[in-house]
């Protein structure tokens, strides 16, 4: 315990500094933030992805939700407090002195905070999307490929971790993460991608396969939760305290809490499932169109255009369980309009105009 208060003591005086000196890359910060949000998986990477690749696609949100699932897990063991609170009721500063860290709308999150969910899902994903882009110039065999391979490599990888680097320090910033928790999101998120490097059986995975995930996955967590608070341990503990420290009452959002992230999870692995096993799918991805560079490109625009629209969906908070509810339906509607419904309305429009013309 006095080790963990040196920690996380050493953790608020870099806050400090990041927030004394970096004041001009505000902004910057704020939306490296942002960039590291898990839902930007499934509203931008997963359908640029699965256009171009439906394998990477597929995988992409595979790692997400396992990995998010993982996170909680950890989370609920670990314990982890957050900056923002944390300050506010330790006892190691004298004289009730404690430091005044600034807070903003987006500090005030609800779950525990080692590890950081943001850069667990920020690492993973860009692992993901790396690692792809590099496979396809490993398999370049002359000499002068071999050096732009290398090159690639470099570039990529440095690219990666400028990112991971900024949503770290982003994270830190705000005062919602120590530096320890995101150092440890980080490489958790890395090696949960590459565990799934090597299981190719989800690209053959069937939907009751999908089902048969979701329900092992929500009721492991479920009854992780139910047996603890059964042993008086309430895994639920930081939300009051988020609550009652949060800056402004208006910053503090449903979405979240630990079981709103298992829900927004499960409902996209659930869509994906549903939608890669749908006759939409294997008529339209399946089909003599999906070789078409012209219908890869109109299903990726169509596709970020549709779910830039869901983001209008606002799902109502008053009642705990019609959110989770609404929640659930709605994430797995996004990955379903990206597999099947925009790919099948291409399909069709294409269809369409080749019989006109000829």
């Amino acid at each position: 315990s006095i080790k963990m208060d040196l920690l996380h003591s050493n953790g608020v005086l870099i806050i400090q500094h990041l927030q004394r000196d970096y004041r001009a890359y505000q902004d910057f910060l704020n939306f490296m933030s942002h960039v590291g949000d898990p839902r930007n998986i499934f509203s931008i990477y997963f359908p640029l992805w699965f256009q171009l690749n439906q394998v990477i696609g597929t995988k992409m949100i595979w790692v997400a939700v396992i990995g998010d699932w993982f996170n909680l897990i950890f989370k609920w063991i670990l314990f982890g407090h957050r900056p923002y609170w944390w300050v506010q009721e330790t006892m190691i500063y004298p004289n009730q002195s404690s430091p005044c860290l600034e807070q903003f709308p987006i500090t005030c999150e609800t779950g525990p905070g080692s590890p950081s969910g943001h850069a667990m899902g920020s690492s993973c994903v860009w692992y993901v999307m790396v690692t792809a882009a590099l496979s396809y110039t490993v398999r370049w065999k002359d000499k002068s490929a071999v050096t732009l391979h290398r090159l690639t490599w470099s570039f990529l990888w440095t690219v990666f971790w400028i990112i991971q680097i900024s949503v770290c320090i982003s994270r830190v910033f705000i005062a919602t993460h120590f530096p320890h928790q995101v150092v440890l999101g980080v490489f958790a998120g890395i090696l949960v991608a590459e565990a799934f490097e090597h299981t190719p059986a989800i690209q053959t995975a069937s939907l009751r396969m999908y089902i048969k995930t979701n329900l092992f996955l929500f009721v492991f967590a479920l009854g992780f939760y139910l047996v603890l608070k059964l042993l008086d341990i309430d895994l639920l503990w930081s939300v009051p305290k988020a609550k009652k420290w949060c800056a402004n009452p208006d910053w503090i959002n449903i979405d979240t809490t630990p079981f709103a992230g298992l829900v927004r999870n499960l409902g996209a692995l659930f869509g994906l499932g549903l939608g890669i096993n749908s006759e939409m799918f294997i008529t339209s991805c399946k089909g003599k169109n999906s070789f078409k560079i012209s219908f890869r490109i109109l299903c990726m625009a169509a596709s970020l255009a549709t779910l830039q629209l869901y983001n209008f969906v606002k799902i109502p908070t008053h009642t705990e369980y019609l959110f989770y509810i609404l929640s659930f339906c709605k994430s797995a509607a996004m990955p379903l309009t990206v597999v099947a419904l925009v790919p099948y309305c291409v399909h069709l429009l294409m269809r369409t105009t080749e019989k006109k013309l000829n």
